[in-house]
């Protein structure tokens, strides 16, 4: 599933074709959502909100994208040949120079901008940890939520991917992030002190931020898909173990140096 700094590199790269420029041609399949009724209208933004791709449009229409496991957004030139199949493509937009197409998406959805307050796949976000405007308000609003106690017996491994705590982090960062900061995977919230949780996300936001500045594929990773492999760091060998989730995921670490903490007496 494409992570934060995949969305955040999307967007950064649709943004110089759309932003300004009049749609002149959309349409949706499988089926879509009325696209047909940005036609006319101009890109006003294109933006990552975590792990969703949003476009707005000066006539109060906003598009929403969610990638789960395989979408992708491609931009081409006009009559450039696609790179994957056209039925593929769940939403088309032209504009003059450009045509955006979003493949594979299993989450396609129009609406009013004003109602993105109340978008239930938006509105509940935690803060995104690539928003520029990112500070100490927004890290202490995601410590805030890391505490609640609907989390506190969830393992951190968990915890770090609900982006209703912080949005973006997935499993190649989460599992990073850990590694980076010795946290056992296993430990629950409610055994990690406040210092634990705020480096964390300090190091979860560094990490996103540097991979989006790297092409694709380039961020150095540690522990991710290495099990049986040495430790970079100690040279034990890297464990793997599945995250009982509702979307299966993998934990990776490195048993020594992210070994369980002593209780404190």
């Amino acid at each position: 599933m494409p992570e934060g700094d995949t969305l955040f590199r999307t967007a950064a790269g649709l943004r110089p074709y759309l932003v300004g420029r009049a749609v002149t041609a959309a349409r949706a399949t499988r089926p879509g959502p009325q696209i047909e009724r940005v036609v006319g209208s101009t890109v006003d933004a294109v933006e990552s909100h975590g792990k969703n791709l949003v476009i707005r449009f000066d006539n109060g229409l906003e598009l929403r994208t969610h990638m789960r496991m395989n979408g992708s957004w491609h931009r081409y030139r006009p009559g450039e040949r696609w790179r994957r199949p056209p039925a593929r493509a769940r939403v088309v937009l032209e504009v003059p120079g450009a045509v955006a197409v979003c493949f594979d998406a299993p989450v396609v959805e129009l609406f009013e901008q004003r109602a993105e307050g109340l978008h239930p796949g938006l509105a509940t976000l935690g803060p995104d940890l690539l928003d520029p405007a990112f500070d100490e308000a927004a890290a202490a609003e995601a410590l805030r939520r890391l505490r609640d106690p609907a989390r506190a017996t969830w393992p951190i491994s968990q915890a770090l991917l609900d982006q209703r705590a912080l949005a973006g982090i997935g499993n190649i960062w989460r599992n990073e992030t850990l590694f980076v900061e010795r946290v056992d995977p296993l430990a629950s919230v409610a055994s990690l002190d406040d210092e634990t949780l705020a480096k964390l996300i300090a190091t979860a936001r560094r990490l996103l931020k540097d991979s989006a500045n790297l092409a694709p594929g380039r961020a150095r990773v540690n522990v991710y898909r290495r099990a049986g492999r040495p430790c970079p760091r100690c040279g034990t060998m890297i464990k793997s173990a599945p995250l009982p989730t509702e979307v299966p995921r993998t934990t990776y670490w490195c048993p020594k140096c992210q070994a369980p903490k002593e209780p404190t007496p």
